[in-house]
């Protein structure tokens, strides 16, 4: 392989001419004065095949640190927070309904783009005067198992779980997706 400081260097014009021979300028189309450049995108995929997911019959309630679905190695890499997360969505300041749609579509994502293991950040809610000093509420950490058991989450997601103190602790969630099964 050659080295760079082994190329000929350019001196003159002649030789600079000599180095462009062969080469053909390739016609750009012409853009008016003021006009962007039409954005062009590829064709989406915006539906998930179900069937291609999850072929069994009936699907069970995820219950977090319950890992029917999965063996029992699985089960502890997650619990013990050995998985890689590769995505994290952090819910903190966000309605109900706007964190709703915040998971279906970071989960959605996720499975898409072949990612295994998920955080999401519910936080640990908040605790109103008036509530006695051992009973916290989290709206959003509630309501996370029933976002996830919805119908079009559900065959995505095989096990949820709390995260360990390092990655949020009781104020956040592992989840680990399925894999997509090859098409023939």
């Amino acid at each position: 392989m050659k080295k760079l400081s082994d190329a000929p260097l350019i001196t003159d014009d002649e030789d600079w001419k000599n180095s462009l021979r062969g080469i053909k300028k390739i016609k750009q189309p012409e853009i008016p004065l003021g006009a962007e450049p039409p954005l062009i995108i590829g064709e989406m995929r915006h539906n998930i095949d179900y069937a291609q997911v999850y072929s069994g019959n009936s699907l069970k309630t995820l219950k977090s640190d319950v890992f029917d679905n999965v063996d029992k190695r699985t089960a502890e890499k997650l619990r013990k927070g050995e998985f890689k997360i590769e995505r994290r969505l952090d819910l903190h300041g966000l309605t109900e309904k706007e964190a709703s749609e915040a998971v279906c579509n970071f989960v959605l994502n996720a499975y898409r783009q072949n990612l295994r293991c998920i955080l999401i950040i519910t936080g640990k809610g908040l605790q109103k005067e008036t509530d006695d000093w051992y009973e916290k509420k989290g709206i959003l950490k509630e309501s996370l198992p029933n976002w996830l058991n919805s119908s079009e989450l559900r065959p995505l997601v095989l096990a949820f779980c709390q995260a360990i103190p390092e990655d949020g602790g009781s104020g956040a969630f592992y989840i680990l997706l399925r894999r997509k099964r090859k098409t023939s």
